[in-house]
Order: C-alpha cells, then structure tokens, then sequence
C-alpha cells in the first residue's frame, strides 16, 4: 500500500488546549473525531513526545478548539511547531481561561469543548485518548478548516509529532530553484513576484516562525 492513500482520510485543525497546573498551553492536531453520545464523547490522538500529551497524563482535562478556515498560518504554527516546554507557547495568542483552569483558543474558532479524558489507547507512537464532553460553546462560527484546506491554501505541512507526517521525498521535477523550503515545518515560499532572497533578512516563515537562514532551496537535499 501506498501511505498517500491515507491522504483520502478526512482531518480536521483543532487546537488543544492544556495546563500543568502552573501555566496554560496548547498544541494542534489533526484527529478529533465524535465517539459516542449520551454522553457525548470524542477522541483526539496525541503523540507521547508532546508536552501537551503529558499535560493531560496529569490531570486529564483539555480543550478542543475547532479552528476556522480564517484562522491565520501564524498561529497554528505558534502552537503546532513549538515546544510548551520551552516557553508560554500562548504568548500573542488570543484565549480565554475557563474556570476548570484550562484556555480555549480564540483566534477565529468555530467552536470549542471542555473535555475530560476517561480512556486511552496506545500506539507506537502515539496515545488516542477516550473523552467525555463536559461543556462546549453555544453556537458554530466559520467554516471549519479541513487538513486538505490547511495544505491546499495556507501551504502547510505536519509536524514530525502529527500521525500524518510523512517523510519528504527528494523532488525529481526539475524544479528551476526559485522555490525554498523550511526545514523546520516544510513550508515552500515560492512567491512569483518577490524572489526570496529580495526579502528583508528579518523575514520568517508565515508557519513556524523560523528565520529566512532555515529555509533551503527546494531539491538540495543537503
């Protein structure tokens, strides 16, 4: 089989928030999907290397935010290319704290779910969490960004914690070396009218954040 078969699977972009009892934080994934109701229940797969996962080891609430197509690159790359562990990952982001001591991330979400997780599964990889909806929003704004939406438009890519992430493979197009690529979240700047090394050198990366020095020509493979 193939692996870009899976590409046919539908995904979502939902950010997840958490705390470690000191400070919020949060994380996107790609895989939310309704379990059940009476109770409503959910699951969401996260990768054990993720801060976010152990946040929720610990105490076992999060928050689901189901983010809009008008939801800014910038912004899931604050929260899908960086580390809690390094920073407050929520700096120049807009949320709100719910009193359960949790953030619900409010740049352009359609809506949002207060969760509590009662069951896990483990992958070699990753653990899907089992969990009960507690309380969510009243109403749907937006259109939901769909993971084909969030590659097609937007230009991203999934991070290595994503269980889509799929290793890059060299480009054999011919590609004529106008077009430069991330190495940190495999965005590709191929802009026609300003070439890239007419950006200013305090450019970075409209996903991740990363500065113009981390981005490479597409197909040197160096």
């Amino acid at each position: 089989m193939k692996n870009e078969s899976l590409f046919s699977l539908t995904y979502g972009m939902y950010a997840i928030g958490v705390t470690d009892g000191m400070k919020p934080s949060a994380c996107i994934v790609n895989t939310v999907t309704q379990a059940a109701n009476q109770p409503n229940m959910l699951t969401i797969s996260m990768n054990r290397r993720n801060y976010s996962y152990e946040c929720i080891r610990r105490n076992g609430l999060f928050t689901v935010s189901v983010l809009s197509e008008d939801t800014s690159g910038a912004v899931i790359g604050a929260l899908g290319f960086n580390s809690g562990r390094n920073g407050n990952k929520l700096d120049n982001i807009r949320y709100k704290m719910l009193r359960e001591g949790v953030p619900v991330i409010k740049e352009n979400s359609c809506c949002w779910f207060l969760c509590k997780a009662v069951d896990s599964m483990e992958t070699p990889t990753h653990t899907v969490f089992l969990a009960e909806i507690l309380a969510g929003s009243d109403k749907t704004v937006g259109k939901p960004m769909t993971y084909e939406y969030y590659h097609r438009v937007i230009k991203g890519n999934a991070p290595k914690s994503a269980p889509t992430y799929q290793e890059p493979t060299p480009d054999l197009s011919g590609n004529d070396g106008e077009s430069f690529i991330c190495r940190v979240c495999r965005y590709v700047y191929d802009d026609p009218i300003t070439p890239f090394e007419e950006l200013p050198e305090d450019w970075v990366c409209p996903i991740c954040g990363a500065p113009k020095s981390a981005f490479q020509r597409k197909g040197n493979t160096k």
